[in-house]
Order: C-alpha cells, then structure tokens, then sequence
C-alpha cells in the first residue's frame, strides 16, 4: 500500500509540474507507417526544439532538425557525414475535398495525461485521422507544426482542427483509408521527462560543417 501511494503521488506531482508551465524537457514517440516505424525524441527549452530521429534497429541518431520557433528558422543536422544545412519553408500540401472535424466523447490516459478525441474525416481523399489531444502546456507543438510544414496528412489535417488552446499536442494519432479501414500510419507518445536539455545540445554542433 505505502508503494502505490508513492507512485500515485509522484505521478500526481509530474502531472502537475508538466501542467504548470511551459514545457521544457523531452517526448519520446514513435511512428508507424506500412512501410517503417521510427523512434524520435524532440527536447525542448526556450523556444528550441531539437529532433532527434533514431534508427529501428540501432540506438543511433539518423537524422535531427533543430526548430528556432523565435526566429522561425529550421537547421537539418546530419550526424554521420557531420553536416548541417537549412531547410527552406516550401508550400503547403493542397486538401482535395473537405476535412469534417469532430470532436469526440471519449477520454484516454496517454503518457500519464488524459486526451479528449477528435476524429478529422475527408470522404475526397478517402481518410480519416483520429487525434487523442492532451490539453495541457506543450506550448511549442502548433509553432513546430506551422514551422516545419510537413507533407504527411497526419500533419496537415491536425493543422485543419480550429479551436484548440495553445498548448494542445496529440499522444496519440492514426491514420486509416476509410474504404478499406487498413491503417496507414500511427504516432504515438511513449514516454515524457521533465529533465531539461542542456544548451549545448539544443545547438549545431561545433565540428559539423554547413553544407553548400
């Protein structure tokens, strides 16, 4: 009995920190596609986010982007050629059709933090996306979204749900084919720490070289 109670109450008293201000530390999370499943961690402090994308197989970094959300620059860092280079902003994807956006009854606990459903449907591009969003203080992820631009329509119907507070972040998305109901890509928070990143990390490192 004395263990749960102290289980239960370091959870309480995580769930409160993470509640009671900005976000600063890391989010662990994976996404699944029919064709490969990655493991990514961002780190966040001050307006930086840090990508970090990890091998399947290997505990080894691929690839990392390093989001300024103050100065709305976007640096690609590849650490095994020990190259950086930024990225450019390109154009949003055009949505065929209309994306109905509903927002769901449901609660979820996802990553010790309760997420209310919104299910985004568009009949056109024969999809539907099912979002379990966690209201709380993750400030960064809407500028991060905005920021990055990203193709996927995970990203690009998330960006379609108006209303959400900042602070909103999904724990838990899926993508499925409506005809069929095959799944199409998962993402899926696995693990949230409050230890805060080190400046240092959260920078291009000092032997990688800009690529031209």
């Amino acid at each position: 009995m004395k263990k749960l109670f102290i289980c239960f109450t370091f959870f309480y008293f995580n769930l409160l920190l993470i509640k009671a201000q900005e976000f600063s530390g890391a989010i662990n999370f994976k996404y699944a596609t029919v064709y490969d499943t990655t493991l990514n961690v961002y780190y966040v402090k001050n307006q930086v986010v840090r990508l970090d994308q990890f091998a399947r197989k290997k505990n080894i970094v691929e690839g990392s982007f390093i989001f300024n959300l103050k100065s709305n620059e976007v640096q690609c860092l590849n650490p095994k050629r020990k190259l950086w280079a930024p990225q450019k902003n390109t154009s949003p994807q055009i949505i065929k059709g209309e994306c109905i956006v509903t927002k769901g009854h449901k609660t979820k606990i996802i990553a010790d933090l309760k997420c209310t459903e919104y299910i985004v449907k568009n009949t056109v591009e024969d999809l539907v996306i099912s979002y379990w969003i966690a209201h709380t203080n993750f400030n960064f992820f809407s500028s991060l979204i905005n920021l990055w631009n990203r193709k996927d329509k995970q990203s690009v119907y998330f960006r379609t749900i108006k209303g959400l507070e900042i602070g909103c972040m999904p724990m838990l998305s899926e993508e499925k084919q409506i005809s069929s109901g095959k799944s199409i890509s998962k993402l899926e928070v696995t693990k949230i720490s409050l230890v805060i990143p080190k400046e240092v990390s959260l920078k291009i490192p000092s032997d990688f070289s800009k690529f031209e």
